[in-house]
């Protein structure tokens, strides 16, 4: 009744009439003065709590000072009033972002003038630090919000707080948990670019109270406070390398990899537990949870340096997520694209996976163990297949797949950058005499023959074949040879894709149907033909006229990924150049480039860029030379070529490609779910209306294009019997590399010598040791002997001393024995007088 009657009093004038909302707040911020009583300044501060909203303006202009010296000074004293005042505070200083822009200026000047005195954020910090939960709390979320307005200010107050990092720290392990959770949110505002607060709060522990919280709230298994501290762990590390390598240095690395499952020390040739690979994802948040986490583990992988056992086990990790687990498709592809670039430390090869598929019709109840691959297998099947093999998704290509199979192509790319592994690779294709080529997966998806109607699963199989097969061709002169001598079986691209046989297993494929033919009697194809042949088929395909959009579509696709390839791989590669120019390949190219362009830009351009490398880099003797191929050239006309180039640059498919992703959404609704099973809830699979992608250029072929069409253009134009600017430019890098290597061997020569200088010191060392070893014990008697030399001298002078002070004694003795007048020996007498006489 005290406190009704006193906001009576407030709000009714001397004479009892009523007064206006200013007149109200005027009077009202008079009585927070420290003069009243403590009681009055906490009903007044109530009546203005419930003005603020309505009337922010009058409330900020007339009663914030006032507001400001109850916090200062009545706070601590009084918990009521100070959660009273911290909560109008809240009121004035918040700002919404979706409100008017005059709301939000208002917020943001009450804000600045809160943090114009330093001691008002002094103070929040202290409070902090109180036993009153309703205090603590709102001191926090004031606190957030005044980070939320104004971080760079708040944090500068904080570095310079006494108590502020030991508040906030302690209110990590506080019983009550939405203390804990409110600190945990402040803390993520708060350590925001800011490597000095990050630096002290991983010093003050906590990454350990952290982690603690994790493991309480049951791991990946949380709610979403567990979220909230990985992201607040996260923000600790994700740009500070300071504490990257202090939470490296720590015990929480194993921690980190225990929450998802994988086993900290587990041996190289041990395969990853069952419980790690196979788990429930039901729940969408361990799916938010585990993306976190995953990013935390790639951010321990990059390890600056050597790579450690640390990172190896967390690139090891990020692998066996990606291609032998359960996990949702959109972690596995964030794992995969967390994989450091350089593999030199994990050999894919070498590492032995055990991949798991789901059960049909089981809801993802059921997994079947695969048997043990190499991750290198595993990976070039997920490329080519899909997750699952497709058993889940079927003839749908959903976004999240073909990001996953793009983020694996990116892993394939930086294990293979090497050229000592590329070539291997390529090797491993090549028939050696007396025996068939072996039918890899990848050389069977590339060499697959395209038939109408097309099947998606296997267009898209064989365009990601091409992509990898570029990576393995661009940049090795090498594996370009070793290509051009690949001669696939006969029969194993022929097949139909009814029969469509991927040999995982490595066993051979099934028998080609008879033939009397007498084209069987031909010498077999190497794979360029075949290349050229396909493309070739593909040209004649899309261009019939009662085509689908769809499949029209799909057929524009394949031959970007036949032309991108053909492009990477006879760059400055003549023998290759000639063998596809004799293949017939010419009038292959010329065709789509008289097409108009303007519904598609893309076909026409690479084929013109094709063209074009095929003129630039034709420098073999053959049937096409650069003499045949410039007429056509010029009847094509040179500035409609130069124009088809560059138009490729500006079509969407092209710009839209980034190094960090090259799948495309897929243009119109999403095609309904025809084949394949139910997607299992474990998987964490789209659902059936999810959105497709597409894949058309990756980045590396994207790069490769923009560093080389310019000269693509302007060879073009050149005389036949010229040297190309490309070649011109070789030349000049030939000199370059050969004084290069000149330096270089003349190095090795020198370091050659320093090292067998070195080892004739080194068989010498131990005489020098020996001659330092008694060098050191001479000096070390000498010094003993100098010291005893020194101690003898001085007993000398000691004794000296002593004995001239008895002679004076003596002397003085027989002055007082003739005083006395007793007798005095002749002796004594003479030594008398010698004293005498010296004297």
């Amino acid at each position: 009744m005290d406190f009704l009657t006193q906001i009576n009093v407030a709000l009714r004038g001397p004479t009892g009439q009523p007064q206006s909302a200013t007149d109200t707040i005027a009077r009202l911020a008079d009585r927070l003065s420290p003069s009243t009583l403590l009681a009055d300044r906490r009903a007044a501060v109530l009546a203005l709590k419930g003005l603020a909203r309505d009337w922010k303006a009058d409330v900020g202009e007339r009663a914030l000072p006032g507001l400001l010296d109850v916090l200062q000074n009545d706070a601590e004293v009084d918990a009521d009033i100070g959660k009273a005042v911290l909560e109008t505070l809240i009121i004035l200083c918040e700002v919404d972002e979706n409100a008017p822009t005059a709301a939000r200026e208002l917020g943001y000047r009450h804000t600045d003038a809160v943090l114009a005195d330093e001691k008002v954020a002094q103070k929040l910090f202290t409070l902090m630090g109180d036993h009153s939960f309703y205090l603590r709390y709102s001191a926090l979320q004031f606190l957030s919000a005044l980070l939320q307005n104004r971080r760079q200010v708040v944090q500068a107050y904080f570095l310079k707080a006494p108590v502020g990092v030991t508040s906030l720290i302690a209110l990590l392990e506080d019983k009550r948990e939405i203390i804990r959770n409110e600190a945990i949110f402040t803390i993520q505002s708060l350590i925001s670019q800011s490597p000095e607060i990050q630096k002290i709060m991983a010093f003050e522990g906590a990454f350990e109270k952290l982690f603690n919280i994790i493991v309480n709230e049951q791991g990946l298994e949380g709610g979403v406070v567990v979220q909230d501290a990985l992201a607040c762990i996260d923000g600790l590390l994700r740009f500070n390398q300071s504490n990257q390598s202090y939470f490296r240095g720590s015990s929480l690395p194993p921690v980190l990899l225990s929450l998802i499952g994988f086993p900290p020390s587990l041996p190289f040739d041990t395969p990853a537990p069952q419980q790690f690979a196979l788990q429930l994802w039901d729940v969408p948040q361990k799916r938010a949870n585990t993306l976190l986490v995953v990013g935390l583990i790639g951010l321990l992988a990059r390890h600056a340096g050597p790579p450690d056992l640390l990172s190896i086990s967390c690139t090891r990790c990020l692998v066996e997520i990606g291609i032998a687990s359960n996990v949702p498709t959109a972690i596995k592809a964030q794992a995969l694209r967390l994989v450091p670039s350089n593999l030199a430390a994990l050999p894919l090869a070498e590492l032995v996976v055990t991949p798991y598929v789901p059960v049909p019709d089981t809801n993802g109840e059921e997994w079947d163990r695969l048997e043990p691959a190499s991750a290198l297998d595993a990976l070039v099947e997920l490329v080519l297949h899909g997750e699952y093999n497709g058993i889940i998704d079927g003839e749908r290509r959903t976004k999240e797949g073909m990001e996953l199979r793009g983020a694996a192509v990116g892993v394939f790319q930086n294990f293979v950058q090497k050229e000592e592994i590329s070539e291997a690779i390529v090797h491993a294709m090549v028939s050696q005499p007396g025996s068939q080529a072996p039918v890899t997966p990848l050389l069977y998806a590339l060499t697959t023959v395209p038939i109408s109607p097309l099947n998606i699963p296997s267009v898209t199989s064989t365009h990601f074949a091409a992509l990898l097969f570029a990576h393995l061709l661009r940049s090795s002169p090498r594996a370009k040879v070793l290509a051009r001598s690949i001669v696939p079986q006969a029969g194993a691209s022929s097949e139909s894709n009814a029969s469509f046989f991927v040999p995982a297993d490595g066993g051979q494929p099934p028998a080609p149907p008879a033939a009397d033919d007498a084209d069987d009697a031909d010498a077999p194809q190497t794979l360029l033909q075949i290349l050229s042949e396909h493309l070739s088929l593909a040209f004649l395909a899309r261009g019939r006229a009662d085509l689908p959009d769809r499949e029209a579509r799909e057929w524009d696709r394949l031959c970007v990924g036949y032309l991108c390839l053909l492009i990477q791989w006879l760059w400055e590669d003549p023998p290759a150049v000639r063998e596809f120019l004799e293949a017939g390949a010419l009038g292959v190219l010329v065709e789509p480039i008289n097409q108009s362009a303007e519904e598609d830009a893309v076909i026409p351009g690479l084929c013109a860029f094709l063209l074009g490398v095929c003129y630039e880099f034709n420098r073999e003797p053959g049937e096409v030379t650069r003499a045949t191929i410039h007429p056509i050239l010029t009847r094509l006309g040179i500035d409609m070529l130069t124009g088809r180039i560059t138009h490729l640059r500006d079509d969407d498919r092209f710009k839209a490609i980034g190094p960090d992703n090259f799948v495309l959404s897929l243009p119109g609704a999403p095609v309904p779910h025809h084949q394949g099973h139910p997607a299992p809830p474990s998987a964490g699979v789209p659902k059936q209306e999810a959105e497709e992608g597409e894949v058309w250029f990756d980045w590396a072929f994207v790069d490769f294009w923009k560093s080389n069409y310019y000269t693509i253009q302007k060879g073009i134009a050149v005389d036949p019997n010229s040297l190309s600017s490309a070649a011109g430019q070789s030349a000049e890098s030939a000199l370059l590399i050969a004084s290069l290597k000149d330096v270089i061997r003349n190095q090795a020569a020198e370091i050659e010598k320093l090292q067998s200088q070195l080892k004739t010191l080194s068989t010498s060392s131990d005489e020098v040791e020996a001659l330092r070893s008694q060098v050191a014990t001479l000096t070390e008697q000498v010094t003993t002997a100098e010291e005893k030399r020194r101690d003898v001298e001085k007993e000398q002078e000691d004794l000296l001393v002593l004995l001239d002070e008895l002679n004076s004694k003596r002397r003085r003795d027989k002055a007082r024995m003739r005083e006395a007048g007793m007798e005095v020996s002749e002796d004594e007498a003479e030594d008398e007088d010698e004293d005498e006489d010296e004297e």
